[in-house]
């Protein structure tokens, strides 16, 4: 009996200490406060914020049993309990605040660069015209909100001041002809690391 009741005690004492290291990685975001810079306003609703900055406005929704306060320039966040739930909404609900800060006050931009003999890309009113190798020409316009840039005739440039619609956007250009490992062609983010593959020729050779 007296064996069971060291055993128990033992058992107690692991699941305390989970629960402690869950409490110090699950909440690490979300604790973080959010730096108002010079010209940004955040005004807080019910299930959401409006963010005003220079660059435009955004307005956030989020889960409402998550708190949100503002206070001397500073957007604190703050979880109803300790539960698995509240906390996987505290760290998303602060990174969607801090992306729209970031939004209305820097923007956001991705790049993405042709690879391929022949691959070009041009200016089509607002939006572009991709030449990749298919049977005809692909064209692109951008929701509102975005702007795409061409550079000469290999490079693009979205901007925006919404992280998720110019991510999304990016994501369409880069999906008309994806990178490919053998042949060295294709679209890619002009931050993105490929790893190109040799094929069976030049495998045989060497």
């Amino acid at each position: 009996m007296k064996a069971s009741v060291e055993n128990y005690s033992v058992l107690s004492g692991d699941s305390a200490v989970n629960e402690q290291k869950q409490e110090k990685t699950l909440s690490r975001i979300g604790r973080k406060p959010i730096l108002l810079p010079n010209g940004v306003q955040v005004e807080v609703q019910y299930g959401g914020v409006k963010v005003t900055g220079p660059m435009g406005t955004l307005e956030q929704r989020y889960h409402p049993e998550v708190v949100v306060k503002v206070e001397e320039g500073v957007v604190l966040v703050e979880r109803q309990s300790d539960g698995k739930f509240h906390h996987s909404l505290h760290g998303l609900t602060r990174s969607l605040i801090f992306n729209a800060v970031t939004g209305v006050s820097e923007g956001f931009s991705k790049t993405l660069e042709l690879m391929g003999v022949g691959y070009r890309v041009a200016e089509a009113g607002k939006g572009i015209t991709l030449n990749v190798g298919h049977s005809h020409a692909v064209e692109i316009q951008p929701e509102d909100g975005v702007t795409m840039e061409v550079e000469g005739n290999n490079r693009v440039h979205i901007r925006g001041i919404d992280k998720q619609k110019v991510g999304q956007l990016a994501a369409q250009v880069r999906r008309v002809r994806p990178p490919n490992a053998y042949k060295e062609k294709g679209i890619r983010y002009s931050d993105e690391v490929l790893h190109f593959k040799p094929g069976k020729a030049a495998a045989r050779k060497a």
